[in-house]
């Protein structure tokens, strides 16, 4: 990854742009909410066969909020054709984790001209808008909004859906208390809210006709990235590969160095003999 990122003005939103700037095929590939490059940068296998591309959504990593409203999946969709756009990438292998994921299945529904390829690691939506699994992040965004911040976060640890989570999901826990902890949480928590309430646009009958190459990632111990999501997703996409890979709260180096593996593998077996130029 570029230690300098470049700068791209999308509205009056400045969104930082990284590009490894080598390899054959391009991959553009996203993070999840309230992630960044760095984020993607522990999931990908970046090598000299790759040029990977990595948009920070709007108020996310590096990147302005702007003043554009609402936030949308659609909106940062937008957003990586433009930055695609401006790199001179015409077809590319769309990827991403989590919102990341909703993202890339968006731009491979809506612009299958563009798309050549998907990777889709641990997706939080199949088909419907606002999925029970993103409810927390639309309670922490409102804890936000309502109360002084010390006060939300202790609102929020003390909370049921905190208890359940501190049992069955403490990677999720942490993420979500670190979302109070954020320089940036008022306008985040709107970011938060807008795409916990939103989806990837896909319909189940748009997934069933990708006719390129896919892979879905998916783990255990996840009650944000629920393992049925990613199976249903590999199911309704014809001849998508699936891998399971060991939860993040078992063993995180281990789970990030499979998804590393997984995807180095889809992307060298589906594509080592295709011309991407």
């Amino acid at each position: 990854m570029g230690a300098t990122p470049a700068i791209l003005l999308r509205d009056d939103a400045a969104l930082r742009v990284f590009d490894t700037g080598q390899g054959r095929l391009p991959v553009i590939f996203q993070h999840g909410l309230g992630g960044d490059a760095a984020q993607v940068a522990q999931n990908f296998p970046d090598g000299p066969s790759y040029r990977r591309l990595t948009i920070e959504c709007r108020a996310q990593g590096g990147s302005g909020a702007g003043t554009t409203r609402p936030f949308s999946i659609a909106m940062f969709a937008d957003d990586v054709l433009a930055a695609a756009d401006a790199a001179g990438l015409d077809r590319f292998v769309a990827g991403g984790i989590s919102m990341g994921a909703a993202i890339a299945l968006q731009l491979a529904a809506k612009h299958p001209d563009r798309i050549t390829g998907l990777v889709l690691v641990r997706p939080a939506w199949a088909f419907d808008a606002a999925p029970q699994n993103m409810r927390p992040y639309v309670e922490v965004a409102e804890l936000i909004r309502d109360r002084p911040l010390a006060e939300a976060r202790d609102a929020f640890a003390a909370s049921a859906t905190a208890a359940r989570f501190r049992t069955e999901a403490p990677d999720n826990l942490a993420s979500l208390l670190g979302f109070f902890a954020r320089d940036n949480a008022a306008v985040f928590a709107e970011v938060m809210q807008a795409i916990a309430n939103d989806g990837p646009g896909v319909t189940q009958a748009e997934a069933a006709g990708l006719a390129i190459p896919a892979l879905v990632v998916g783990s255990g111990i996840d009650l944000v990235h629920p393992l049925a999501i990613a199976r249903s997703l590999a199911d309704a996409i014809p001849n998508a590969a699936f891998a399971e890979v060991t939860p993040k709260p078992t063993d995180k180096d281990r789970h990030f160095a499979e998804i590393r593996a997984a995807i180095g593998s889809f992307l060298k077996d589906r594509f080592n003999k295709q011309d991407q130029s």
